[in-house]
């Protein structure tokens, strides 16, 4: 006959009858552990975090101011001109990108010789500007502005790190678009002296054939032809400048840029025709049958054309030269300071009681526990293996150290 024993199931009056039984260990355990890191804890050095606040400028007319109007005939082209030559402000990322930049870190740690407050060994400036990363941090707030924030154990030094970074923000931005500039004048300038050569061209065959056949002026008829012909050639040239702002600003491949080249490709297609078709006398030609003109006022015709669309060219990208000549010169600051780094007075971290505090729980987490399995190890009277036994004597030995009556 085989008789059942029934487990007493436990109650929550057990468990804490458990803890009272154990509380002198629990104690002793906790107190200790709450000495020793309220000990470590006070011997934490204090950190100060000093907060500098900057926002772009609202975007400005460049000091001419002419090329927003020389380009108001055409927005899209207007708007990457404007941008081209710095009319519109500086983008937040732009902005971020220079201070996280390798350079921007660097010069700020040599500057305020952080290698030695980071207690880097053999001046490693890569191990330094990971741990110079972790107390920085730069992210607009829910005003729109950037607010730049360094921690460190002196308050003075943190607010002249973050002011610091304010001023190296402003110039490597600046350097930046000066040399966007130089890139863009250089560009236009190539295009600007093409377009003088070909007048120079242009003009000296117009007056070698003015010489030669004692022509001074085409008939009245045809003067709406050449500017026709002269705005085609004109637009191709608007054209062309237009997709090399959008492959600046978009990329090779973006859909804004191959479209314009799509256009320029037209036009140019428009252009050869123009120059070149056998056929002029088509219904879709703008232009009349020059092959019916006289050959002394065919090639006089297209002679004073080059000259008129070379003029018109050079109407259009001489004001743009000058401009990006100006824009190359400019140094404005592309930054406002709306708070200076002060020295701060309250602390950034240690939080000394968080870190007591959860180290308290934290023990209490693993003694608990302990407890628990310490009282089933020393109840147990049948032992399926030695190391039940030596669990046994293990707490056995805690008892009498801490003098617990089991």
């Amino acid at each position: 006959m085989t008789v059942e024993k029934k487990e007493k199931s436990s109650t929550i009056s057990d468990y804490f009858y458990v803890l009272f039984k154990w509380k002198k260990f629990l104690i002793i355990n906790l107190l200790i552990v709450s000495i020793i890191t309220v000990t470590i804890v006070l011997l934490l050095p204090n950190k100060y975090k000093a907060t500098a606040t900057i926002m772009i400028p609202p975007d400005t007319q460049s000091a001419f101011g002419g090329l927003t109007s020389l380009l108001s005939g055409k927005s899209t082209l207007s708007s990457m001109g404007s941008k081209l030559f710095g009319v519109t402000g500086t983008s937040e990322d732009v902005l971020l990108g220079i201070l996280n930049s390798r350079t921007a870190l660097t010069d700020v740690i040599n500057k305020f010789n952080l290698i030695d407050y980071y207690e880097i060994s053999e001046n490693n400036i890569d191990k330094t500007i990971k741990a110079f990363r972790k107390d920085l941090s730069a992210d607009p707030n829910e005003y729109g502005m950037i607010e730049i924030s360094v921690i460190n154990k002196d308050p003075k030094v943190a607010a002249a790190i973050s002011n610091y970074f304010v001023e190296l923000i402003d110039s490597m931005n600046i350097v930046l678009n000066i040399k966007r500039a130089k890139d863009n004048r250089i560009f236009i300038e190539q295009r600007y002296l093409k377009n003088l050569q070909d007048l120079r061209i242009a003009e000296d065959s117009l007056y070698q054939f003015q010489r030669k056949y004692g022509i001074v002026s085409v008939p009245d008829q045809l003067e709406g032809t050449f500017k026709a012909a002269a705005e085609i050639e004109t637009q191709l040239t608007r054209k062309e400048i237009e997709a090399f702002f959008l492959k600046q600003q978009y990329g090779e491949n973006s859909p804004q840029y191959t479209l314009a080249q799509q256009e320029v490709n037209l036009l140019k297609k428009k252009v050869q025709e123009l120059k070149s078709s056998s056929d002029l006398s088509n219904k879709s030609n703008i232009l009349y049958a020059f092959k019916d003109m006289p050959n002394i006022a065919i090639n006089y015709l297209r002679i004073f054309r080059e000259v008129q669309i070379q003029q018109a060219i050079l109407e259009f990208v001489m004001p743009m030269y000058e401009q990006a000549k100006v824009e190359e010169q400019k140094s404005v600051p592309t930054v406002m300071v709306i708070d200076n780094a002060v020295p701060p007075q309250l602390k950034d971290s240690p939080k000394r009681s968080i870190i007591v505090i959860g180290i308290f729980l934290l023990a209490s987490f693993f003694l608990i526990p302990f407890v628990f399995i310490g009282e089933n190890a020393i109840a147990r009277t049948e032992y399926a293996n030695p190391l039940q036994i030596k669990l046994k004597n293990f707490y056995s030995g805690i008892l009498n150290f801490y003098k617990i009556k089991f």
